[in-house]
């Protein structure tokens, strides 16, 4: 019970932490954590989008692709985690996807290019893990 207890007080880590966290963290786990931080981001672009806040919203999109690319990599070079990392991303792209059309022409290309390079990760993840060594 008091573990119960400890747990439902705990806080939850800010993203800053979490990135500071995703630094310091051994490879194999650094990919889980950068999707987070991806995951986190992605909610803090739409929120921004969602109020009007398009600088806000564009700096938050550049960490979903940069913590998205940093998943990737750890993933591939951990060789941990890489169909987890590739689904999860998959998620945030089809998000991505979902938000596009919801936004002023001229505001989109930049959710264009995230898609882009969140499917080049993807599809080099896919890559790594059906190639036979």
């Amino acid at each position: 019970m008091l573990a119960c207890s400890l747990t439902c007080f705990a806080r939850e880590e800010t993203t800053d932490e979490l990135k500071a966290k995703a630094e310091a963290a051994k490879l194999s786990e650094q990919a889980k954590l950068c999707v987070e931080i991806a995951r986190r981001q992605l909610d803090a672009a739409d929120k921004a989008y969602a109020s009007g806040q398009m600088r806000d919203a564009q700096v938050a999109i550049k960490d979903v692709v940069s913590y998205s690319e940093k998943a990737g990599q750890a993933a591939q070079k951990s060789g941990k985690h890489l169909k987890p990392t590739e689904i999860e991303l998959r998620k945030i792209s089809r998000r991505l996807k979902d938000i596009k059309p919801t936004l002023n022409v001229d505001d989109r290309s930049p959710i264009q290019e995230a898609i882009d390079r969140l499917e080049h990760v993807r599809s080099e993840l896919l890559m790594s893990m059906f190639s036979t060594h």
